[in-house]
């Protein structure tokens, strides 16, 4: 199959891909939609028309959106405590368009577990959002075309899934290495909805947004920043040319959460707006998707590791 081509770029913004496009009587879920890129990807939402649910640990964060846009509400969830997922999910009445699994952390600096003993950054990032798709699943079924975004990250070059150990129980924590698998986790999450799922025709991708200034990147200490050209030797924030603005980096997530050029596209991967090319991962590759992130027996195996977890 040819690849999917949009006519958009590394700088188009999200409002951009939405232009002309109707959402009207579109449900969709943004997780950590209340600041950051998910609240831009919320605002490009709304902003076309679409009823959009804020799924945020603090739902007050959401007010400004909320205010916003009427049709723009704000319910808590937290990724990495199952029972808020399950009641999240338990509280949903009717069809689901689209569910965007955009909430993360980052580069956690110690080791921490949930209440399962998933390491942290891999229990919100892949393992809540694994659950959150499986609450909400009837739902997706009852709308026309559903779709999930997973928004992974270019980390997932660096580093395939631990099977073996996956919560570090064996080997010393790194900070960076765990993003990275969760990020790879990410992806095979989107690939295992388009395979289990593909009798329900809900449709499954990933992307990575970009570097951008958020929240996320709270975590990172001032060495590494510096070393991404993002901070002087005074602490002070920059912004390098390969750096997004926050509507340039949710325009990627939007494209494949309603665009109407990825009606039928499943389980792929996609980075400034296109879909990126299947590479080998490694330390000095800088763009495309690993072939360990989109690998269907790793994606099939996670699924059944996790499934019994979120059961």
């Amino acid at each position: 199959m040819s690849p999917t081509i949009t006519p958009f770029g590394a700088r188009t913004t999200a409002a951009e891909v939405l232009e002309g496009v109707d959402l009207g009587g579109r449900r969709i879920v943004v997780t950590g939609g209340s600041s950051g890129l998910g609240a831009e990807t919320v605002r490009a939402l709304a902003a076309a028309g679409a009823q959009v649910t804020v799924a945020t640990r603090d739902p007050a964060a959401a007010r400004s959106l909320t205010a916003e846009f009427p049709g723009v509400r704000a319910v808590a969830l937290d990724l990495a405590d199952l029972a808020s997922v399950r009641t999240f999910c338990e509280a949903w009445r009717g069809p689901l368009d689209g569910l965007v699994a955009n909430a993360g952390v980052m580069m956690l600096p110690t080791r921490q577990v949930n209440a399962q003993g998933w390491e942290l950054q891999l229990a919100t990032n892949y393992l809540g959002h694994f659950a959150l798709a499986l609450g909400l699943r009837t739902a997706l079924q009852k709308a026309e075309c559903p779709r999930v975004v997973a928004v992974s990250s270019g980390a997932q070059l660096r580093a395939g899934f631990d099977f073996e150990d996956p919560q570090f129980e064996r080997h010393p924590y790194d900070p960076f290495v765990a993003y990275a698998r969760s990020k790879t986790a990410s992806v095979l999450l989107a690939v295992g909805i388009s395979r289990q799922w593909a009798e329900d025709g809900i449709s499954a991708n990933a992307c990575a947004p970009g570097w951008i200034h958020t929240n996320l990147t709270r975590h990172l200490d001032a060495a590494t920043m510096q070393a991404l050209g993002a901070m002087d030797a005074e602490g002070n924030l920059l912004t390098p040319d390969h750096y997004k603005t926050p509507a340039e980096g949710a325009a990627t997530t939007v494209l494949l959460a309603a665009s109407p050029l990825l009606d039928g596209v499943t389980g792929c991967y996609f980075e400034d707006n296109q879909q990126a090319e299947v590479v080998d991962g490694g330390p000095e590759v800088m763009a495309g998707v690993a072939r360990w992130s989109v690998d269907p027996a790793a994606a099939d195996r996670l699924w059944a590791s996790a499934l019994p977890v979120v059961s």
